[in-house]
């Protein structure tokens, strides 16, 4: 365990950005902003006590890139216009008098949207109603809306979209990275997803012309920060409407896209799973982790998914992964970095605290902030 200590309490640079350690605080979307997408104070409690507790780079919950189709969730936070992004430049400059970097994630929720206040319907690649039901957590109901399938000038938008949030994000928030949000059945990851993108022009097709929208807006986001700050990719196969989902053509997929990834010129890839350490596929015996480190040689790789035990955390790292990024690990232990350097016990998480809202709670920051980070 000493050796993988070290390992993980060791910098990592993310072309050019240095991490003062291997632990990252995982994006995870908490409602807490005002109903016209500005971040609180809360928030900046909340994201203060992961700095506080030693994490060398935080991921912000998923941030809105437009006032048309892409905020999520009420409460949820924006980038999309200089209001916005002027709050979180007083926070991001509190979370780095402490030592952390601190990355945007850039979102667009397409058809899962269930609380936007710019628009009335939903779009999504194609006209096809998401499984499942929306989270009553995050203030949702009943079934997802059937989405309307978003014209090319719309598509045109969300591209636009994302390099404008991107270079906001870099010029008025000061946010040392970008991670743009292709997973978890979001807009890009519909577009990845054969059974919700039936499209018939060059935004359908097979896997690699199903990446076309993403590489698309890599590449925008890449022309106007590229050069400044790391850009990323969150990548998974699991959907917060379909957990269990897998990809198609299992390793084949996973080929494309890690490949079109390095080749779009990413400068890391965030690879999220239930379980990163497990086989991703059925019958297989490679990890996500590995297939991205196999397919996307020499690029950073955020390995994500139960990894709050030191012990799977090093799996991840002999897997490939350079960096562990943890979410409800950093809930329970917000000082998770001091906790492994010094011995201590981890604390096990309460589920509690994201009923029945998964906003962020006074109490929750009360106990942290006396009982972790005194």
């Amino acid at each position: 365990m000493t050796g993988l200590k070290k390992t993980i309490l060791s910098p990592h640079d993310i072309n050019g950005a240095v991490s003062r350690n291997r632990l990252a605080v995982a994006p995870m979307t908490r409602v807490t902003a005002t109903e016209e997408g500005l971040a609180t104070q809360t928030m900046q409690d909340y994201y203060l006590r992961f700095a506080q507790g030693g994490f060398g780079l935080i991921i912000t919950e998923g941030l809105y890139t437009d006032k048309a189709f892409s905020q999520g969730y009420p409460n949820q936070p924006g980038l999309a216009d200089e209001e916005q992004a002027q709050v979180w430049a007083k926070i991001n400059h509190e979370l780095r008098a402490q030592g952390s970097l601190v990355f945007a994630q850039i979102m667009h929720a397409g058809a899962l949207s269930q609380g936007s206040r710019y628009r009335t319907h939903t779009v999504g690649p194609s006209a096809v109603q998401p499984v499942g039901e929306q989270m009553s957590v995050y203030y949702g109901e009943g079934a997802y809306a059937m989405p309307v399938e978003i014209t090319e000038a719309e598509i045109a938008q969300v591209i636009q979209g994302f390099a404008d949030t991107a270079a906001r994000a870099v010029e008025t928030a000061n946010f040392d990275g970008i991670e743009i949000h292709g997973a978890n059945g979001y807009l890009l990851d519909q577009f990845l997803t054969a059974h919700t993108n039936l499209r018939k022009d060059r935004w359908g097709g097979d896997m690699t012309q199903r990446m076309s929208l993403l590489i698309n807006v890599v590449t925008a986001v890449k022309e106007k920060v590229g050069q400044k700050v790391p850009v990323g990719v969150r990548i998974s196969q699991g959907k917060v409407n379909d957990f269990k989902n897998k990809w198609l053509d299992g390793e084949g997929d996973a080929q494309i896209i890690f490949s079109a990834l390095a080749d779009a010129g990413v400068d890391f890839i965030h690879v999220t799973e239930h379980e990163a350490w497990q086989p991703a596929f059925e019958g297989g015996q490679d990890s996500l982790i590995t297939l991205a480190r196999k397919f996307a040689p020499g690029i950073t790789i955020i390995g994500n998914g139960g990894l709050h035990d030191p012990a799977h955390a090093g799996e991840a790292l002999n897997a490939g992964a350079d960096m562990i990024a943890l979410g409800r690990g950093a809930l329970s232990n917000p000082d998770y970095p001091v906790i492994l350097e010094t011995n201590q016990m981890f604390r096990a998480f309460d589920g509690s605290i994201l009923q029945p809202i998964a906003d962020i709670k006074v109490s929750e920051l009360e106990l942290e902030l006396e009982g972790c980070l005194s």
